[in-house]
């Protein structure tokens, strides 16, 4: 029996791949699951990591996906207003915040959830939408003239999961001088401020499980669509201290990991 794993693998020859000999694919990323969708009806896909598989019309319903996909979502649009809390949390004069997030993510209940919560939080919210890495610059000089104290960046894989992209976000924030809260810890790690969310190694974990049941003989239809349960704060103090910021210990406490 043969997997075959493809990771943000939007470019792949997906009608070609689907006549080799594989019982399984694992597929990691929205634009990758929908042209594995299109190809094929037939082979298991099994979502290594999707945002919201269920509007997307990946699968009809998580409990009961339907079809030949499941796996797991990284959809959670609660913990946008807990993301707010904690930047705020770390930066007590927080008065003005950016949302940040890439166009064609599909980022609505995380940008309904991120209103509602700077609104009750007493917060500006400044929403950016770009569509390439080439646009940062002119994004983070609109934050600079709209005096955003931090930037909130909202769950879009089509940047985060490049490590040189991820990189430059951080290094803009800095140099502006921008406290930053992401949704994941590899961009924390990559030198954002803080990051609170899913653990997405052990979605890869999860998703050999899936691949195990199958192979075994269920069917993808018969395998609820797993949510996370479990999230994780991760804070970089060296961003901290580049940024001439002091993290309450109270803070520091809540975390799961702090970067020294």
């Amino acid at each position: 029996m043969h997997a075959y794993v493809c990771y943000q693998c939007a470019n792949v020859v997906w009608p070609d791949l689907v006549q080799l000999p594989v019982d399984v694919l694992v597929v990691d990323g929205t634009v990758a699951l929908r042209a594995a969708q299109h190809a094929t009806t037939t082979i298991p896909i099994v979502m290594a990591v999707s945002g919201d598989p269920v509007g997307e019309g990946l699968v009809a319903s998580l409990a009961r996906p339907g079809g030949n996909i499941t796996g797991l979502s990284s959809r959670a649009p609660e913990v946008s207003g807990k993301r707010l809390e904690l930047l705020k949390e770390a930066v007590p004069t927080l008065s003005r915040v950016a949302a940040l997030w890439h166009r064609d993510a599909p980022v609505g209940p995380y940008l309904t959830e991120t209103q509602a919560a700077a609104q009750a939080l007493g917060l500006q919210l400044q929403a950016i939408e770009v569509g390439s890495p080439d646009e940062f610059d002119q994004a983070f000089a609109g934050m600079t003239r709209a005096h955003a104290d931090a930037l909130v960046v909202l769950p879009s894989a089509q940047f985060f999961s490049h490590q040189r992209v991820a990189e430059r976000v951080t290094e803009l924030a800095i140099t502006h001088r921008l406290p930053t809260m992401f949704g994941g810890r590899e961009v924390t790690e990559a030198g954002g401020l803080m990051s609170y969310g899913p653990n997405y190694d052990e979605f890869y974990r999860r998703a050999a499980t899936y691949v195990d049941k199958i192979l075994k003989g269920t069917k993808p239809a018969d395998l609820p669509v797993e949510q996370p349960m479990k999230f994780e704060l991760v804070i970089n103090l060296k961003t901290a201290q580049a940024l001439g910021l002091t993290i309450s210990p109270s803070l520091l406490f809540q975390a799961d990991q702090v970067i020294k």
